[in-house]
């Protein structure tokens, strides 16, 4: 399994979005991790383009935009072209998963799918040979700052032995309540990818905290 920290700049300082952008990008964090809020899917609002592209500027972090909105075909291809390198949206939020997917790759970018907690793993099963990543909410989505729901780790590991049955290799993300000290429970039930905001942004040493959560 791979090991990747995603810090998420929902947790970031909006008034320096530029030195934090930096400071992940000298940090051993792989990827950043960008959450795109409608207030509508979910109840709060985040940010969109201008804020995606000037983050892009920033950095040359692979971009993990994870769209909590409704309709996402409408606005995922402009997602890709804004610079994300992997648009995710929600199983949820679309009667067109497929659609979605082709939509995001046409746009040169890869194609992820979210389930929120009450979501079972099954309900991915015509998706998954479609998408390269699946990423399990580990929290409601739409709030930072939540601790993670310990159910969390049975479904990661069924999303694991999903994939394996099926012959994937897809890559697993988990976003909530993570930091360096579940990191390695969550690794261990087969995640690669650990999206972490409040536990990295409001740690005394960011760049510290992501080689914890790395070591876990």
């Amino acid at each position: 399994m791979q090991r990747i920290v995603a810090p998420s700049m929902l947790s970031a300082d909006f008034g320096h979005l530029e030195r934090d952008t930096r400071m992940v990008d000298a940090s051993a964090a792989e990827w950043v991790h960008i959450d795109v809020m409608d207030g509508v899917f979910v109840p709060n609002i985040s940010f969109g383009f201008p804020v995606l592209k000037a983050i892009r500027k920033a950095t040359a972090k692979f971009l993990d935009v994870h769209l909590m909105i409704v309709s996402p075909e409408k606005y995922v291809a402009r997602f890709a072209e804004a610079g994300a390198d992997l648009v995710t949206f929600h199983l949820e939020a679309t009667d067109d998963p497929a659609g979605c997917v082709a939509l995001i790759r046409r746009a040169g970018a890869k194609a992820g799918v979210s389930i929120k907690p009450a979501t079972p793993v099954e309900a991915l099963r015509e998706v998954l040979p479609l998408v390269d990543l699946v990423l399990v909410m580990s929290v409601e989505p739409g709030f930072g700052g939540q601790s993670f729901i310990p159910g969390s780790l049975e479904k990661i590991a069924q999303l694991r032995a999903m994939a394996r049955e099926m012959g994937l290799e897809t890559i697993i993300e988990v976003d909530g309540g993570l930091s360096s000290h579940n990191a390695g429970e969550v690794y261990g039930a087969g995640a690669d990818v650990l999206v972490a905001g409040n536990a990295v942004f409001g740690a005394a040493d960011p760049a510290a905290e992501v080689v914890k959560m790395l070591n876990a």
